[in-house]
């Protein structure tokens, strides 16, 4: 399945999703691909936790000259929004989706994508796998239920991150940021009105 999308860019970032798109990961049913994001962890040299309900944490350490750079935590969900045509047989508990490059689009056959959110798990992977990019200490948090309960993310045990900013790789348009504070201070955050076309 992965070849079929060998000639897309970010070529990592499509190698990763091509190999989440093998595994069923329906919401409830991650155990799988929990399991895959621990060996890929490992296969990568990182440090890695697998919660009791499936939760993932991949640590990436900082690179030299960012080590007293403020972690940061890329966030995103393994499960994935499971439908299909009504002619489909697909069996979302035991079958990887079945991939077509269609023209500038990147589909599957007669289900759900799962783009949501196995993109951001993908583009977590590749940035972990890259030695090239110069960082902070990185930690890839990558929880279950998403789609029905978010379990993982109301589950997550307690001061199990050590990061101070939080990126959420999960949201419906492109080109739109949501900032958001946990930390009970007022800030004031001004952004220019004039809107960018992005290409």
């Amino acid at each position: 399945m992965s070849n079929k999308l060998e000639n897309l860019k970010p070529e990592r970032v499509f190698y990763y999703f091509g190999e989440l798109s093998r595994i069923p990961r329906e919401s409830g049913n991650e155990q799988a691909v929990s399991n895959f994001l621990v060996d890929t962890a490992k296969k990568l040299g990182l440090e890695v936790y697998q919660d009791k309900i499936n939760n993932v944490i991949i640590k990436k350490p900082a690179t030299k000259g960012y080590e007293n750079s403020t972690g940061i935590i890329l966030q995103g969900h393994m499960d994935m929004v499971c439908e299909k045509e009504l002619d489909s047989t697909h069996n979302f508990e035991t079958d990887g989706l079945d991939l077509i490059v269609d023209g500038n689009y990147l589909r599957a056959n007669k289900t759900t994508l799962g783009a949501d959110n196995g993109i951001a798990v993908a583009m977590g992977l590749a940035i972990l796998e890259d030695k090239n990019i110069e960082h902070p200490e990185i930690e890839l948090l990558v929880t279950v239920e998403e789609e029905t309960t978010m379990r993982g993310a109301m589950e997550l045990e307690e001061n199990i991150l050590t990061g101070k900013m939080l990126i959420n790789i999960d949201s419906e348009e492109e080109g739109w940021v949501t900032v958001g504070s946990a930390g009970g201070r007022e800030v004031d955050i001004i952004f220019n009105e004039e809107k960018e076309k992005f290409d």
